[in-house]
């Protein structure tokens, strides 16, 4: 199996920094979390259009397809949208609305939530390491 990118290569730290994100491989399909609530236009394989609302969980990059996988409140259950049938994205929070280039918005936000996740776990850590003095080492205070 070919593995890319530096949440894969060989050292234990990347593998610890790539569990501790959330990042994880399933099979040939590369999962990265995603979180957020959209609202998508989507387009099934008949052709017909629905406005789905989506707790969004994950995006997944697999071989010649990329999926959005969430919770769809409107159906019920964890659902997969494949990125390229979705014909508008809008984010109520930031009041984002996109209908060109949505795949590459949605992983740049799996980016930037890794990249804040990542930082967060970084600064939990450096508070917990050990201090040295001279009566040597202590915990500091959280």
């Amino acid at each position: 199996m070919r593995q890319t990118g530096a949440a894969h290569e060989a050292t234990p730290e990347a593998a610890t920094a790539a569990s501790a994100t959330g990042e994880r491989q399933e099979g040939r399909w590369r999962v990265l979390p995603l979180e957020g609530t959209f609202e998508i236009v989507y387009e099934d394989s008949r052709g017909a259009w629905s406005t789905r609302r989506v707790e969004a969980r994950e995006l997944k990059l697999g071989p010649g397809r990329t999926l959005l996988g969430g919770i769809d409140r409107g159906r019920g259950g964890y659902r997969g949208f494949r990125a390229d049938r979705i014909r508008r994205l809008t984010d109520p929070a930031s009041t984002t609305r996109i209908e060109a280039g949505i795949l590459d918005w949605l992983l740049a936000r799996a980016e930037a939530q890794r990249r804040e996740r990542a930082a967060q776990i970084r600064a939990l850590s450096a508070r917990r390491r050990p201090v040295k003095t001279r009566a040597g080492p202590r915990e500091v205070a959280a």
